[in-house]
């Protein structure tokens, strides 16, 4: 877009009509946290030292300065006619807070001051291009995260959806500039529902927080003293229990503590135990980092979950089938062991086909580190499992010499067939990946009564795999558990193939809202939430302070 003819005289004339100049952009600038438009002015063709500056200063961005190269270096934002888009964007970036994102990086007050006091075309081609980067960072930091997830933790090898920068200032001029800011945060409902927590928490903390801690390790009904006013009190704070002068662990207080003990994914028996109180005892600011980082976890999602998939979210250990938007079946779920490469990835793919009565390949660094040494010491150590060479034909361990081989050198692989005892157990779910990460039945059922359960080598363990299959079939089935039981009654090993592959997102949320928006928090079991919130400080994120 052409300079304004207005403008370019301005310069034109001298330096002398610098108080004019500084009127002009007080009146266009202000304009942006006023929400007032100034009139459109004629225009003209770039001047020349405006020209010079946008280069000089887009240099060091290929996608920028390609971008002002084909456009003619037009003006996007500094011309008289670009008031609605600068007003947008610079009462968008003033706000960019209250999406927990790095104000400083796009700081709409700087930008301001930026243009207020550009004395000059060159300045004006500076500001130009400045608030042109200001754009495409807040886009890319509300619409796909400020960090880039495998930097943060090698276990997050989630693919984020990032949009080209040109695609991105393109679609921009072409659509309403207030709409498409509006538009950039993800559009979920979890995520607004998010920003609304984290204002809430940012007023209780400011207001004092929760109160003192619990100090005691255990409380039940029947209780009274100091502890249990201290449970009391801080229960109702957090928006548990009504207010109350009781001092009495009674019925009202034992059914808080259930609720309480649901949203945090505890064992739900209204005893104030060790692990309640710990938890219980975390402070709205832990609870907010839970919150940002939840935030920057949900701008690394695609924007289409699809309308039907599974969500695994890994320290909830649940496995959920969601339905437009609605859970429509939920098991409880074992996930990778919280030590070294054991711990379940997080990444999205799509889930093929179900294996019925499966045998179990062992991993191979299951094979050599666990079971090799085992066998070195008793060639008949893991007789459940054959010992096949690379071309699966199963060799006689009477004929192998398990001393000479070392993890690196151990030529052989081992299988285990379908059984009862199948590790696998009867059936497994395949979402074809690079990380030999699946869904499957298990048979240490024991597992599924843990609190914390966190004990496989990285694949996703079902509590009702059999339920679980039915349900996934029933879209392509008139009778799922007929189609399912009678393959699986030839005890042969076989698949069903799904005829519309299903979303898998196996996902990582400390904190989230469920299905009627209340929130939930939960423990982190890997230690990535904590990390990723270290980085977002890093990246400069702030807990915040209320606005009033």
């Amino acid at each position: 877009m052409p300079v304004s003819s207005s403008f370019s005289r301005m310069f034109v004339s001298s330096l002398s009509s610098r108080s004019a100049f500084l009127a002009y952009f007080l009146s266009t600038s202000a304009a942006a946290l006023t929400g007032t438009t100034p009139a459109v002015a004629q225009v003209a063709a770039p001047d020349s030292s405006f020209v010079q500056a946008v280069a000089e200063a887009a240099a060091a961005d290929e996608a920028v300065a390609a971008f002002y190269r084909e456009t003619g270096y037009a003006a996007i934002w500094t011309d008289a006619d670009d008031a609605a888009r600068r007003n947008a964007l610079l009462l968008t970036l003033s706000r960019a807070g209250d999406h927990a994102l790095p104000v400083s990086r796009y700081d709409a007050g700087a930008l301001l001051a930026a243009l207020r006091s550009a004395q000059s075309e060159r300045d004006r081609g500076q500001v130009e291009v400045q608030m042109t980067e200001a754009f495409l960072d807040y886009a890319r930091d509300v619409q796909t995260g400020v960090l880039v997830p495998k930097k943060v933790d090698a276990g997050i090898v989630r693919e984020v959806p990032v949009r080209d920068r040109r695609v991105q200032l393109d679609a921009f001029l072409a659509s309403d500039p207030a709409d498409y800011l509006r538009n950039l945060p993800p559009s979920a409902p979890e995520y607004s529902q998010l920003m609304r927590v984290r204002f809430d928490l940012m007023q209780q903390i400011a207001a004092g927080g929760w109160g003192p801690e619990v100090g005691s390790n255990r409380l039940e009904p029947g209780d009274s003293g100091d502890a249990v006013v201290a449970l009391r009190d801080r229960l109702i704070a957090m928006g548990y229990l009504r207010p109350t002068a009781s001092a009495e662990y009674d019925a009202a207080m034992r059914k808080a503590v259930e609720t309480f003990q649901i949203t945090h994914g505890l064992t739900v028996d209204g005893v104030a135990g060790a692990s309640t109180i710990e938890e219980i005892n975390v402070g709205p600011e832990d609870r907010l980092k839970s919150v940002l980082v939840a935030m920057e976890r949900m701008r690394w999602m695609e924007p289409d979950l699809g309308t039907r998939h599974v969500w695994v979210n890994l320290p909830d250990f649940t496995a959920r089938i969601v339905d437009h938007g609605r859970d429509t079946f939920v098991t409880r779920a074992v996930v990778g062991k919280a030590s070294g490469d054991l711990k379940t990835p997080e990444f999205s793919d799509q889930m093929e086909l179900m294996v019925l009565n499966p045998s179990w390949s062992v991993p191979r660094s299951i094979t050599t580190k666990e079971y090799l040494p085992l066998l070195k010491a008793n060639p008949n150590a893991a007789g459940h499992l054959k010992i096949v060479d690379r071309s699966g034909r199963e060799v006689s361990r009477a004929s192998i010499d398990f001393s000479r081989y070392t993890a690196a050198n151990f030529p052989f692989a081992m299988r285990q067939p379908p059984s009862d005892g199948n590790a696998l157990g009867k059936v497994k779910f395949l979402f074809p990946n690079q990380y030999n990460i699946y869904l499957h039945d298990t048979p240490q059922k024991q597992l599924f009564s843990q609190e914390v359960r966190a004990y496989s080598h990285g694949c996703i363990r079902l509590a009702d795999p059999i339920d679980f299959a039915y349900a996934m079939l029933a879209p392509q089935s008139a009778d799922p558990k007929a189609e399912f039981d009678g393959q699986l009654k030839t005890k042969a090993e076989s698949s069903i193939k799904l005829t519309s592959p299903v979303p898998v997102h196996l996902v990582y949320f400390t904190a989230f809202p469920d299905a009627k928006g209340e929130m939930t928090y939960r423990r982190d079991i890997y230690g990535r939430d904590a990390e990723i919130f270290r980085a977002l400080s890093d990246a400069g994120v702030a807990l915040g302070d209320v606005q009033g």
